[in-house]
């Protein structure tokens, strides 16, 4: 696939997503030491420099910039495993481990994300990205940055090279191994949570134990 240029896209298009962006953007570093829900929208456009209309126009739930976030986040670990080759538990480790340094980075992050699916009920559809956006967050990856991230069939893919490699634990099936993936992409953060540890990756660690032949 021919990597779009900008001359593809129209000006209007282009500084719409830059501005989309700059909100994204401005809501995380507002979640440097803080919560989501402590963040206020008021703050998050005075930091963009644009207006709540403009803010509401993308994002017609606050919450909304979390799911952007997911999708975001997501792609940019679907495209670097592809780039560096990544396979079964190596690119398991390597999607973990960016959580614990994004902790690092927005401590309000992850808790925020996870409190907010928590409440629910399904998990929350992803929005189309603009061919703006994508050439804008995804330069020359336009083909997997214009696709909807799946955690899931990430987490099958890599279960299945896993077992082909022979590093899955005998006598756990894919569909059991995705499941327990999923717990442990949440489960094991918020038990370093709990345990107020820095070590994220740590705990992520222990927890691969369960699926990984050592």
């Amino acid at each position: 696939m021919m990597s779009m240029t900008n001359t593809d896209i129209s000006l209007r298009e282009i500084k719409k997503a830059r501005a989309k962006i700059a909100l994204y953007e401005a809501s995380l570093s507002l979640m440097a030491d803080k919560m989501f829900h402590e963040v206020m929208v008021e703050d998050i456009c005075r930091k963009a420099e644009l207006s709540r209309v403009t803010f509401f126009k993308f994002f017609p739930k606050k919450e909304d910039v979390l799911i952007y976030f997911m999708q975001i986040w997501l792609t940019e670990r679907i495209i670097e495993i592809k780039n560096e080759h990544k396979r079964g538990f190596d690119a398991i480790r390597h999607l973990l481990y960016k959580i614990g340094e994004q902790s690092q980075e927005i401590t309000g992050i992850m808790p925020s994300l996870i409190s907010f699916l928590a409440q629910m009920k399904m998990h929350p559809c992803l929005q189309e990205l603009s061919r703006a956006e994508v050439f804008l967050l995804f330069p020359d990856e336009e083909e997997i940055g214009g696709k909807e991230p799946n955690l899931l069939e990430l987490f099958k893919r890599s279960m299945l090279e896993a077992e082909e490699a022979g590093q899955l634990k005998r006598g756990i099936s894919i569909d059991d191994a995705v499941k327990i993936m999923l717990t442990i992409f949440y489960g094991a953060f918020l038990t370093a949570h709990q345990y107020a540890s820095t070590d994220i990756s740590g705990f992520y660690e222990i927890h691969l134990q369960l699926l990984e032949n050592q």
